[in-house]
């Protein structure tokens, strides 16, 4: 399974957003997802959870590690 970082550079890369792109995208700072993506330990779960849900994704609360499909996205 992908670290955090892994599955978020991944997927950026896949849409060929730059950083500065797809952070003004998730509505995010630039600052946060270059933390995100270095893998840094104090995050902001919020506007983690923002960059996650760019590709259909939050944290589950139990553990922050693991990536969940969100419930609440139509993946149709």
């Amino acid at each position: 399974m992908d670290t955090l970082a892994e599955f978020v550079k991944k997927r950026r890369k896949e849409v060929n957003l730059t950083q500065e792109e797809f952070a003004d995208r998730a509505g995010v700072a630039l600052t946060v997802l270059r933390k995100i993506e270095q893998g840094k330990t104090n995050l902001n779960m919020e506007k983690v959870n923002l960059v996650l849900s760019m590709f259909g994704h939050t944290l589950a609360p139990v553990n922050n590690k693991d990536v969940k499909p969100d419930q609440n996205t139509d993946h149709a």
